[in-house]
C-alpha cells in the first residue's frame, strides 16, 4: 500500500521567475531528469517527485528561493517546458500547472492517451478525483491553485498540487504517487507538504479496476461530504479536517525567514562536497569530461547536482544546502552565478549525449563525485557557513552573478549607493 512520503509547510512567496533564470531551470531540470532516468529508470524519477524533501532540494539546486512555495510552480513549469520535446524519447509527460493551466490537465491527459494507447478518460478522471479529495475530502484550510500531473508511458503517474491559506500566509503541497495505489480515501497521498499524509489507488493500472470503479462511484453517488466522513472514520478521528500527524514520516517545515542561515545547512555534508570537488582535481575532472573551462567552482556545483541525481532520501533533510550550488534569484544565499550554472548544464548535457551513444564514462565520473562526497563528509573540514557565503558574494561578479535586482557589480563597485539597480548589458562571458 502506498503511503505518504512526508509533509511540509511553505511560506507564501509572491513574485515571478525572470526569463534568464527560467530558461536555465528548464535546461537543468530536464538534464537532471534524463540522468535519473538513465541511471535508475522512470519509476525512480516519479518516486523522487513524490518525495517532498527531494522536490524542494531539486528546486533549490536550480536557483529558486530555497524555502518558498514558488518552488512548486517553478519546478512543474520547468519540467513541462524541458521534458515536452523529449516526451517521446523519455516516455514522460508533464501536464497541468498553475491556475488556468491546471484546468487543462484532463484535456491534456486525454490527448496523451490518444497518442500512447493509455486510457485517457480514466487518467482524466484520476486527475479530477485527486483534486477533489485535496479540496473537498481533506478540508484543511488550503485552497488549491496548482495541479501538476506527471505521467509515464506505462500509465504510472505522480500528482503534485498545492494550496494556499491567505490567513496564515503559508502554502501546503500535496504529493500523490500511483505506484501500488489502493484507495483515494484511505490515506491517499504519497506525501503532503503540509500536515496531511496518506495512501492512494492507481486508476490506470488494470489490476485496480475494482478499486477504480468503487472510488469513482463513491464520489459520484455520495458526494464530497460523505467522503469527508469516510476519511474521518478511516483516520479514527471525529473529523477529517485535521488528520493526525504520522511521526514516523518525514515532516518538512520551511521557516519564514528568507535568508539562508547556518542552522539551515548540514555543514558536514557541504564540507564533503567541497572536499570531493577539490580531491577530484578540477583540471583532471575537466579533461575527463572533455568540457573546456570547467574549474573548481563548477565542480563544487556538480557535486551538489550529483547528489540530487544519486542521493538517498535521507540526504535531503536540509534543502537549503542545495541553494549553495547555484544561489537564488533574490540573492539568498547569494546571486545566481550564471557562468557556473551554464557550465554545469554543459557538463551534464555532454555526459548525457555520450551516454546515449553507449559511453557512460562522463556520467559515471559525476556519480563518482557523489560517492567521494559521501566518503569525505565524515572527516572533511572547511570554511564556516558565513565564510563560504562571503567568499561567494565576493566572487559573484566574476561568476556572472545575477538576481532579480540585476547584475552584481565588480568588487570595486560594491560601495555604489544603489545595489539593487538593474544593470544593462551582459555579464563577463554571458552569451558565449
Amino acid at each position: 500500500m502506498a503511503r505518504r512520503a512526508g509533509s511540509a509547510d511553505l511560506p507564501l512567496h509572491h513574485g515571478r521567475v525572470p526569463a534568464w533564470l527560467g530558461k536555465r531551470m528548464t535546461k537543468l531540470g530536464a538534464v537532471i531528469a534524463e540522468a535519473i532516468v538513465h541511471h535508475y529508470g522512470r519509476d525512480e524519477f516519479l518516486r523522487r517527485l513524490a518525495h517532498p524533501f527531494w522536490f524542494q532540494s531539486f528546486g533549490a539546486v536550480m536557483g529558486m528561493d530555497w524555502h518558498s512555495s514558488g518552488i512548486t510552480t517553478s519546478v512543474i513549469g520547468a519540467l513541462k517546458r524541458g521534458l515536452g520535446p523529449q516526451s517521446g524519447e523519455l516516455g514522460l509527460h508533464v501536464c497541468g500547472g498553475r491556475g488556468s493551466h491546471s484546468r487543462e490537465t484532463p484535456r491534456e491527459l486525454i490527448a496523451i492517451g490518444g497518442r500512447t494507447g493509455l486510457d485517457g478518460e480514466a487518467l482524466a478522471r484520476a486527475s479530477r478525483l485527486v483534486a477533489k479529495v485535496d479540496s473537498a475530502a481533506v478540508q484543511d484550510g488550503f485552497d488549491l491553485y496548482l495541479h501538476g500531473f506527471i505521467l509515464a508511458d506505462d500509465g504510472k503517474w505522480v500528482v503534485v498540487q498545492q494550496g494556499m491559506n491567505g490567513d496564515t500566509r503559508y502554502a501546503r503541497r500535496y504529493h500523490w504517487l500511483s505506484e501500488e495505489l489502493k484507495s483515494f480515501v484511505d490515506q491517499p497521498h504519497a506525501a503532503i507538504e503540509g500536515r496531511n499524509q496518506g495512501n492512494i489507488v492507481n486508476l490506470t493500472d488494470r489490476r485496480a479496476a475494482g478499486s477504480r470503479k468503487g472510488q469513482l462511484d463513491l464520489l459520484r453517488d455520495l458526494g464530497p461530504d460523505r467522503i469527508v466522513r469516510e476519511v474521518a472514520t478511516l483516520e479514527g478521528s471525529a473529523s477529517a479536517a485535521a488528520p493526525p500527524d504520522a511521526p514516523f514520516l518525514p515532516h518538512l517545515v520551511m521557516p519564514a525567514h528568507h535568508d539562508v542561515r547556518a542552522k539551515d545547512v548540514m555543514m558536514r555534508r557541504l564540507h564533503g562536497a567541497l572536499s570531493a570537488a577539490a580531491d577530484r582535481a578540477p583540471e583532471d575532472f575537466a579533461e575527463l569530461l572533455l568540457v573546456p573551462g570547467v574549474g573548481a567552482r563548477t565542480v563544487e556545483s556538480l557535486a551538489m547536482v550529483a547528489e540530487v541525481i544519486h542521493g538517498a532520501p535521507c540526504r535531503f533533510a536540509d534543502p537549503a544546502r542545495f541553494s549553495l550550488s547555484h544561489g537564488g534569484k533574490d540573492r539568498h544565499p547569494y546571486p545566481v552565478p550564471t557562468l557556473v550554472y551554464d557550465q554545469t548544464i554543459s557538463v551534464l548535457k555532454s555526459a548525457i549525449q555520450k551516454a546515449k551513444l553507449g559511453n557512460d564514462e562522463r556520467l559515471d565520473a559525476i556519480r563518482r563525485l557523489d560517492d567521494q562526497t559521501r566518503r569525505l563528509e565524515r572527516t572533511a573540514r572547511g570554511p564556516s557557513f558565513d565564510e563560504f557565503v562571503a567568499k561567494e558574494r565576493q566572487n559573484s561578479h566574476a561568476y556572472g552573478g545575477r538576481s532579480v535586482f540585476g547584475w552584481e557589480p565588480a568588487p570595486a563597485e560594491a560601495g555604489a549607493p544603489d545595489r539593487t539597480a538593474k544593470r544593462s548589458g551582459m555579464a563577463p562571458g554571458e552569451g558565449r
